[in-house]
C-alpha cells in the first residue's frame, strides 16, 4: 500500500495510536456524522464538560447558580411569611391589655353603693292588675308580718296585685287599707319569709343639701337607684284630683329632690345618708300636655312624702284599715284670688269656732309660716296630727289676730 495515499486518507493516525503501545495498530477513525437538516439543532453547549472551565462552563454554573437562588429565595420567602403570621396569631392570642387588680367589693356603708346594697332586700316592685289598664309601682317593707307601703294612685284601682322581690322572687299581695288624702296605702304579702324591714329616718332632721337615695322601679326598670340631694322641705303640692270634685286630690307638705324619679317609681323610699327612709316618692314636675319645651322624664323636680307622716298614717292603717285626717272646722273659700285662704262657714262647734276663727277671716300664717292659698293651709294641717296644737295667724276687717286652735279628727278615704 502507499504509504503517502495511507496518511492522506488518515491524516492523524499517530494521535488514534495506543500511547502504551507504539506497535499497535492504530484503531479506526469514527465515521463522520452525517447532517440531517429535519433534525432538531443541538444545543451550542452540548457535550460540553461543565465541570471544565471556558465560557461555556461559566454560563451554565452561573444560570444554575440564579435558578439556585431564586428557589431559595422563594422557599426562605414562604418559611418566612408563614413564621411572620404564627407570629402575628401567637402575639395576638397573648395580648394582655393593663387592668387594675383585683380589690375590695365592699362599700362604706355611708355610700350609694352601700345604702343601695343595704336597702334593696326591703324595697319591691308592684305590678297591678286593674279595671282601667295595668301599672308599675314601688313599695317598701314595713315589718316582718309582710306589710308593705306604697302610694295611693299605684294600688287604687287593683283587682290584683303581684309583689316581686329584689331576689326575683314573685307573690300575690292584697290591699289592707288606702287614703287618697294622703296618697298613701298598705298592702301585705302572706307567707313570705325573711322579709327586710327598711328603718324609718326622721323627715323633721332633714336639711336642705342632704344627700338622699331613690330605689325604685322607672318604667318597670326594678331595683334601680339614683342619688341626688334635698332641694327644698316643706314644699306644698297637690296631686290627682282627676275626677275634678277634689275627692282623690291628696296634699303633700312635700321633701323635694333632684335624684332622678320617674314614672313606676312611685311609693319608693328616699333613704338618707344612713339608709333610713325618710320621704316616700310620689311625685314629679314633669312634662304639660301641650307642652313641647319639658321633656317627659325627671327634670331633678321630684317630691317625696316626709316619712313622719307616713309612718302615722301607715299605724292606722295597719290598725283599723283607714286614717284620720286633723281638721281645724272649717270650709275654705276655693275662689278667693287674694293673698292666704279665706275662710268661707266654719263647721258649728268645731276647732276653728271654738279657736274664735269667722267666717270670712283670711288665715295668713301657721305657727307663723305662711301660708298663700287653700290649698296650702290644707297642706300644713295634713301635716299635723289630730290632737295637735296651732297657732293661726288671721286677718280681719284688716287687722292681724294671732288664735289658738286645737286641731281635730275626721275619718279619711
Amino acid at each position: 500500500a502507499d504509504p503517502a495515499a495511507a496518511t492522506a486518507e488518515d491524516p492523524a493516525p499517530a494521535a488514534l495510536a495506543d500511547p502504551g503501545n507504539p506497535a499497535a495498530p492504530a484503531a479506526p477513525a469514527a465515521p463522520a456524522p452525517r447532517y440531517d437538516p429535519w433534525a432538531a439543532a443541538p444545543s451550542p453547549l452540548h457535550g460540553v464538560d461543565v465541570g471544565r472551565g471556558g465560557v461555556a462552563g461559566r454560563v451554565v454554573r452561573l444560570r444554575h447558580v440564579v435558578v439556585g437562588a431564586v428557589g431559595v429565595a422563594l422557599v426562605a420567602g414562604g418559611i418566612g411569611g408563614w413564621l411572620g403570621v404564627l407570629a402575628e396569631r401567637e402575639s395576638s392570642t397573648r395580648l394582655v391589655l393593663p387592668q387594675a387588680a383585683a380589690g375590695s367589693t365592699g362599700r362604706a356603708p355611708d355610700s350609694v353603693a352601700g345604702i343601695a346594697a343595704s336597702a334593696l332586700p326591703g324595697v319591691v316592685t308592684l305590678h297591678v292588675r286593674g279595671g282601667t289598664g295595668n301599672g308599675t309601682g314601688t313599695g317598701f317593707v314595713l315589718d316582718g308580718q309582710g306589710h308593705i307601703l306604697t302610694n295611693n294612685h299605684v294600688v287604687s284601682d287593683a283587682r290584683d296585685i303581684t309583689v316581686t322581690f329584689s331576689t326575683g322572687e314573685s307573690v300575690t299581695a292584697r290591699v289592707v287599707g288606702r287614703d287618697t288624702g294622703y296618697d298613701l296605702a298598705v298592702v301585705k304579702v302572706d307567707g313570705v319569709r325573711g322579709l327586710h324591714p327598711l328603718a324609718l329616718g326622721n323627715s323633721e332632721d332633714v336639711k336642705v343639701g342632704d344627700p338622699v337615695v331613690a330605689i325604685g322601679a322607672p318604667f318597670d326598670l326594678s331595683n334601680t337607684v339614683t342619688a341626688g340631694i334635698i332641694s327644698a322641705t316643706g314644699r306644698p303640692i297637690t296631686a290627682g284630683g282627676d275626677k275634678g270634685d277634689g275627692s282623690e286630690t291628696s296634699y303633700v307638705d312635700a321633701l323635694q329632690t333632684d335624684a332622678p324619679i320617674n314614672p313606676g317609681n312611685s311609693g319608693g323610699p328616699l333613704l338618707d345618708a344612713r339608709g333610713r327612709v325618710i320621704g316616700i316618692n310620689s311625685a314629679i314636675r314633669g312634662a304639660e300636655k301641650g307642652d313641647t319645651e319639658r321633656q317627659g322624664g325627671s327634670i331633678g323636680l321630684g317630691f317625696a312624702i316626709p316619712v313622719n307622716q307616713a309612718k302615722r298614717v301607715a299605724e292606722e292603717i295597719i290598725g283599723t284599715g283607714r286614717a284620720t285626717h286633723p281638721v281645724i272646722g272649717v270650709t275654705l273659700d276655693m275662689r278667693w284670688t287674694g293673698d292666704g285662704a279665706r275662710v268661707g262657714s266654719r263647721t258649728g262647734g268645731g276647732p276653728a269656732a271654738k279657736a274664735g276663727v269667722q267666717d270670712g277671716d283670711v288665715i295668713t300664717k301657721v305657727d307663723g309660716r305662711r301660708v298663700h292659698s287653700g290649698d296650702e293651709l290644707i297642706i300644713k294641717v295634713r301635716a299635723r296630727r289630730p290632737g295637735d296644737a296651732l297657732t293661726l295667724t288671721v286677718v280681719r276687717d284688716g287687722r292681724e289676730r294671732t288664735l289658738e286652735l286645737v286641731l281635730g279628727s275626721a275619718n279619711g278615704s
